[in-house]
């Protein structure tokens, strides 16, 4: 072994050792910051997958289920679903995307396309965002893109028509307490629907309807009814507006569904107490939803069109 190969070798060792004691040095002065965000977006993503992978595609089990109707029948899954073709969320139209884009491009004819690139972004895409594919949102009529999403909105995203409903909560729960005082034990009153659930019992008292006042319920109840005249954001003139006095008994479960839409919101208006869970339930616009939308959406989701 020559002398000249002893020094080349002995000169490269030294330079490894220089090198591994820099890396581990840049290790122990990395951002501390850093390491945190990293392992945060990496448990966020864990959980992202475990949500997912979790669900398991499975034919919808509406919840809307009249039951003293005679196309209420049907059994999925052990439960009774939804055959009303009056129901927008459970009916199904073979030709949904032709018949949305040609409501669009019905209402910029009449109108304008400026403002309606979401709402043609979500028609154009529509086949995608109502698959099967597992999916955290998964509307089961229509998703307008890119609007922010919160598991519970805070009361100043519509301020005005929460304290307005929140002064007049007195005014609705006399006008209920004498609607309930009609139950008996072996009857449903006129205008109470019921609902489909796995157990206990889900009555509704709808004023609106898939955005279709129900007069003579409205009749029962005229000063909750002018009450939503008064709310600014209230949807009352396209297929995802409703409001209703909602009754559920101690003890129900509601099968875990997909609501239809996210360009509402859904306010609940009620009181902790015991005994059945009474609730005032009125959908309003998603705050992000602008009125060139807004009124668009109504002319596309129309009742009846």
């Amino acid at each position: 072994m020559s002398l000249e190969w002893l020094v080349a070798w002995s000169w490269s060792l030294d330079g490894l050792r220089d090198c591994i004691a820099t890396g581990i040095q840049s290790v122990r002065d990395c951002d501390t910051t850093a390491v945190v965000t990293v392992a945060c977006l990496l448990v966020l993503f864990v959980w992202y997958c475990y949500h997912v992978g979790r669900e398991q595609p499975r034919p919808y089990a509406a919840v809307n289920t009249l039951m003293q109707g005679p196309d209420a029948g049907g059994l999925q899954n052990g439960f009774a679903y939804c055959q009303s073709p009056e129901c927008v969320r459970c009916s199904h139209s073979d030709g949904l995307n032709q018949k949305l884009y040609h409501n669009l491009q019905e209402y910029a004819k009449r109108y304008s396309w400026a403002g309606m690139g979401r709402i043609h972004k979500g028609v154009r895409e529509q086949g995608r965002y109502l698959s099967s594919r597992p999916s955290i949102q998964k509307p089961e009529v229509f998703f307008l893109p890119d609007l922010p999403t919160t598991p519970y909105f805070a009361r100043d995203a519509q301020k005005h028509d929460v304290e307005l409903l929140e002064r007049n909560f007195q005014t609705i729960l006399c006008e209920f307490e004498t609607l309930y005082k009609a139950f008996s034990n072996c009857s449903l009153p006129q205008g109470w629907k019921m609902n489909s659930t796995p157990s206990g019992e889900w009555i509704t008292f709808y004023l609106v309807n898939q955005g279709v006042c129900v007069p003579r319920n409205c009749r029962k109840c005229p000063r909750t009814y002018r009450l939503l005249g008064s709310l600014r954001t209230c949807i009352g003139n396209n297929v995802f507006g409703n409001a209703c006095i909602s009754v559920l008994s101690p003890g129900t479960v509601i099968t875990e569904h997909y609501g239809p839409t996210n360009i509402r919101i859904r306010c609940h208006l009620g009181s902790a107490e015991d005994g059945p869970r009474v609730v005032f339930m009125v959908d309003l616009w998603h705050p992000n939803v602008a009125a060139a939308e807004r009124q668009a959406l109504d002319f596309i989701f129309a009742p009846g069109r």
